[in-house]
């Protein structure tokens, strides 16, 4: 059987040039990958953040996962200037297809 992860909904905003995926609870937010607009179809990934209460469950990966789909989606290139995301940029060659 498998084990039971806490159910964590990634929410994206952007506007005024910077943009984030994120997940809050009660308004506070508990993770964050921000990023900058370079342009109109290129963003700097700048900085990912996890907080304790979520640490361990893959939720900075899964924030990745999402900025990777929605670059494919909106045929968005990244450029990755914080160390996590650089670091699994590096990693995972499936997903180097969003890279600038």
């Amino acid at each position: 059987m498998e084990e039971a992860k806490p159910k964590v909904e990634i929410e994206h905003e952007e506007a005024d040039g910077r943009g984030a995926f994120f997940v809050a609870r009660q308004g506070v937010r508990l993770a964050e990958m921000t990023y900058s607009r370079t342009g109109p179809d290129h963003v700097i990934i700048d900085h990912t953040e996890v907080h304790d209460a979520l640490r361990g469950l893959g939720v900075a990966r899964r924030l990745l996962d999402t900025a990777v789909a929605w670059a494919r989606e909106t045929k968005t290139k990244v450029s990755a200037t914080c160390p996590y995301a650089h670091a699994q940029f590096e990693k995972d060659p499936s997903i180097r297809d969003v890279l600038a």
